[in-house]
């Protein structure tokens, strides 16, 4: 009785064979775990932990002065009182020497608009250069653009403020007398703070998602005779603007919720000084006003939660486009 060798069909490997038989890959496994329900019961232990603290908050900001002053937040539970009066002291309570609070909002728009804008055009101008535009050095600067962003803020504060003194000092002087309402609103080197702390993260990420952009569609762009500010205008910007919207909210969160660059580089008069710096004079001098800190800090949440809300459908894509370049 002869035997008959049977050889191994090449085509089928293990990976096919295992599929072929109902098994699964291991990203399968994988999102099978992350959606079972002990993932979907521990995300939302997190969820719960993490927002006390701001519901806390919130009923704290709701509360008598007095309540607050003696008693814990879930003790409201026990007694509940309810006042607007925290937010009307916010809100309408102001002085000549310490204006309402609708003045600092303004004053922080126009911090953080200015601020958010600058490092992004830069940016995304830099980010293509650096992913499509082939030049000396380029890897070498590139590198060096993203090991900036290791430099701890504070390092570069006092070498910044003396460059600023030494440099554009000058030039915004000459401004000032150029134009009159400039004089009165020093918001110039803020702006520039901002943009310098804020252009190596910015750089890196619109980078890793400009160059994952197919090579053959900026090559048929050239073959048509289209120039690298047609490319950037009409190719790159478009299909970026997932990565430009994601950084947007960040850089936007960043400057509307700074205190530090602000109290350095402006002149912490209520012309220039941001709305964080009221919120941080709302609870006095030795914190006894702690009511209208916590109702302030809420009126301060307004404008982020429209920016995020308003951009929420490009963060997740921008985000993860980012990320898994590089």
């Amino acid at each position: 009785m002869s035997s008959v060798a049977v050889t191994p069909d090449p085509e089928i490997t293990p990976k096919s064979a295992d599929a072929s038989l109902g098994g699964t890959t291991r990203a399968d496994r994988v999102k099978r775990r992350l959606t079972s329900p002990g993932a979907t019961i521990a995300a939302l232990i997190i969820a719960v932990i993490w927002t006390i603290p701001t519901f806390g908050l919130l009923l704290s900001s709701f509360r008598p002065a007095g309540q607050i002053s003696t008693t814990g937040w879930w003790t409201f539970f026990g007694d509940p009182q309810l006042t607007l009066a925290n937010y009307g002291e916010v809100l309408f309570s102001g002085s000549a020497s310490s204006p309402q609070l609708g003045e600092y909002f303004v004053n922080s728009l126009a911090i953080a608009i200015p601020g958010t804008i600058i490092p992004l055009v830069l940016a995304a101008l830099a980010a293509y250069a650096f992913a499509w535009v082939k030049f000396k050095g380029s890897s070498t600067l590139f590198v060096v653009v993203f090991a900036l962003q290791i430099v701890p803020l504070q390092m570069a504060l006092i070498p910044l403020l003396q460059l600023f003194v030494t440099f554009l000092q000058p030039f915004q002087d000459a401004l000032h007398e150029a134009v009159p309402f400039i004089s009165e609103r020093q918001f110039l080197p803020v702006w520039i703070a901002h943009a310098i702390f804020g252009l190596p993260l910015a750089i890196f990420l619109l980078h890793n998602f400009i160059s994952a952009i197919p090579a053959d569609v900026i090559e048929a762009a050239r073959v048509d005779g289209a120039g690298h500010g047609q490319i950037f205008f009409r190719i790159i910007l478009p299909l970026a603007t997932p990565a430009i919207a994601s950084f947007a909210i960040f850089q936007f969160l960043w400057v509307w919720n700074d205190l530090l660059v602000a109290l350095v580089f402006s002149s912490g008069t209520p012309d220039t000084a941001p709305l964080t710096q009221r919120l941080a004079e709302l609870a006095g001098s030795r914190g006894e006003n702690w009511e209208r800190l916590t109702a302030g800090a809420f009126v301060s949440l307004v404008v982020p939660l429209l920016v995020f809300f308003g951009l929420q459908r490009y963060f997740v894509r921008g985000l993860l486009a980012g990320s898994a370049k590089g």
